[in-house]
This record gives C-alpha cells, sequence and structure tokens, in this order.
C-alpha cells in the first residue's frame, strides 16, 4: 500500500483525496493544512490523521506527498520532501520564478526521487485520444494548432493580486498541452492582451482577455485563446489542422439529449467549471502517480514539462509588456 500525505486541504486537496479514497493500492495516510479547521475537515472525510508538515516529513511509513498549497510555499516544500526523500506530486505551476524552479529540480535530481507536475488536461480522455491519433499519423503532420480555455467568470480580486497573472496562472494549462500537441517545444511567441471584463483586473496589474501565437523551429503554428468571461459555461476546445484533415475536441456538456422543435435545435450546457469538467483527468493523473511509485517508471508529465511551461508564461507576459514577439530559450 502506497502511503500519502495530502499537503493543503482546500478545494484542490479535497479533489486529490477524493481520487485516492477510490483507488486500489494507495490511501490518505496524512493530511496537513495551515488552517487547522480545513485540516479537520478533510481528515474527518479520509479517515487520515492531522499532522504537521515536518512530522509527515520524518514519518518512514509515509512514501510520497501530494503538494496542493498555495505556489509560494511549493519551493520550501518540494526542498524539504526531496531531502526526506518522499515522491512528489506537485501542482502547476511549481514556482511562479523560473530560476527557482531550476533549484527545485536540482534538489529533486539529487535525491532521486519522483516528482509529478500535475498537469491534469493531460489527462482528460478526450484530449489524450487527440494526442494519440495525432501521434499514429491520422492527419498526417501537424501544422496548426488552436487552443481556446475561457472561464465562465474571473476570480476574485483578491485571487487575482496573488497568482502570478492569466499567463503564469490560467494560460499555463494550455501552454503545457500546446507542447502536448504540437510534438516539439515552441521557439517564439507573441501576445496580444488586454483587460475587457473587469476593470478592477487590470487596476491589479492584470488581463482578463489574451490571444498568444506560438512558433516551432519547423513552422508548426498554434495560437491559444484565454478569456476570464464566457457567459455560456466553461470553454475547453481544441481543433489541431493537419496535412491530411482536422482532429477537434469540444467541450463536454452536462448532458447529451439534444432538443429539437420550432424554435430550432438546443443542446445542454457546458460543465460549468474545471473540477466537473475535468474530473476523470484528476482520477487518472493521480492513477498515473500512484502507477510510478509502483512501477518505478517515469513520472510525466516531469519537472521539466513544468519548467518549460513556466517559461512559455514568463515570456507571453514579456510579449504583452513589451509589445514584441519574445524568443523561447529552455535552458
Amino acid at each position: 500500500m502506497i502511503n500519502i500525505a495530502l499537503l493543503g486541504c482546500g478545494r484542490i486537496g479535497q479533489v486529490h483525496a477524493r481520487s485516492l479514497m477510490g483507488m486500489e493500492g494507495a490511501q490518505v495516510a496524512a493530511v496537513a493544512d495551515a488552517m487547522p479547521a480545513a485540516a479537520e475537515a478533510l481528515a474527518k472525510r479520509t479517515g487520515a490523521p492531522v499532522m504537521s508538515v515536518a512530522d509527515i516529513m520524518a514519518a518512514a511509513d509515509i512514501d510520497a506527498v501530494v503538494i496542493g498549497t498555495p505556489t509560494t510555499t511549493h519551493y520550501d516544500l518540494i526542498h524539504t520532501a526531496a531531502r526526506a526523500q518522499k515522491a512528489i506530486f506537485c501542482e502547476k505551476p511549481i514556482d511562479l520564478n523560473s530560476e527557482r524552479i531550476k533549484d527545485c529540480l536540482a534538489v529533486v535530481d539529487t535525491n532521486a526521487v519522483p516528482f509529478f507536475v500535475a498537469f491534469n488536461r493531460r489527462f482528460d480522455p478526450n484530449f489524450q485520444t487527440l494526442q494519440a491519433q495525432i501521434a499514429a499519423g491520422k492527419i498526417g503532420e501537424v501544422e496548426m494548432v488552436t487552443i481556446l480555455s475561457r472561464d465562465p467568470s474571473p476570480p476574485p480580486i483578491d485571487y487575482i493580486k496573488t497568482s502570478g497573472g492569466l499567463f503564469r496562472d490560467m494560460m499555463i494549462h494550455d501552454l503545457d498541452m500546446a507542447r502536448f500537441l504540437l510534438g516539439e517545444d515552441p521557439v517564439e511567441v507573441f501576445t496580444h492582451a488586454a483587460c475587457l471584463v473587469d476593470p478592477a483586473i487590470g487596476a491589479a496589474g492584470d488581463v482578463d482577455t489574451a490571444m498568444v501565437s506560438l512558433r516551432t523551429a519547423s513552422g508548426k503554428l498554434c495560437q491559444i485563446s484565454n478569456s476570464r468571461r464566457a457567459t455560456y459555461g466553461y470553454d475547453q476546445r481544441i481543433e489541431v489542422h493537419g496535412q491530411t484533415g482536422m482532429l477537434r475536441a469540444d467541450n463536454v456538456l452536462t448532458s447529451t439529449v439534444e432538443i429539437s422543435n420550432a424554435d430550432g435545435f438546443r443542446r445542454a450546457p457546458t460543465e460549468p467549471f474545471f473540477l466537473e469538467r475535468y474530473a476523470d483527468a484528476y482520477r487518472a493523473e493521480m492513477a498515473h502517480f500512484v502507477d510510478v511509485l509502483t512501477t518505478g517508471k517515469p513520472a510525466n508529465p516531469s519537472g521539466v514539462d513544468g519548467f518549460k511551461a513556466q517559461v512559455m508564461a514568463d515570456a507571453a507576459q514579456a510579449s504583452h509588456d513589451s509589445g514584441t514577439p519574445q524568443k523561447l530559450v529552455f535552458d
């Protein structure tokens, strides 16, 4: 049995707890949170004890930690866990600073512990199928990728102020997905962005509407569209155009039922937000992590994937700030 401790008992910690509670071969062995009430509530649901981070790291019978705490705490927790020989499941982003991410990867490598970065969208069944069909050559060589990712409404301003900005907080998922589908690293990024949804977001120094173009060395192109507002629900679509055809992953709806009458055709709304839309992906990524610990296979996405996504997010922000394309250098 793999014993896993949850660091962070908020929304994402609860998601990972549900995944582990329904899984064979692994269990929630302990929970920790800076807010005692949150830790106690999740402990009651899981049957696991509340422990301090220090005690979790010192516990010989705890094999791994899930880091679902605020991003500003990841750096120290990764260093502590790696030195304690705990396998690490880390929510994105690893850190908001690429150089600090390098430090994290160095301590992970030095201590030879498994390190998984939670880009859960890679585990969405629809996106996995799309990528598998690309790899199988169903549309020949990829030429263009279009990724649309739009939230139903913006998060609270207090969250915006500490999130690292749209590119590092929201678009980082799409930047990782671009690499996943293009099959090669982009070499250039160009950004157009604005604040069109809520002036308070602009006042906080962020944007809420953005389009980013990526180009690879071979000339493949990718366009990413992000918005903090979609009046019709949680918008998650991908289109990949290739030499011999096109692949498309549409929105996941709350029902497959469609009504037809004199007013036309009407389908169900999209899933309301990421917890519902990516429920299967959250379970699948945790199953992968447990498989990594059981079999010794490499974690995927890895720390390097997390680093490259952060470099791309930083460059997207720099392109917005400067109004010029930015070269992507992953070193």
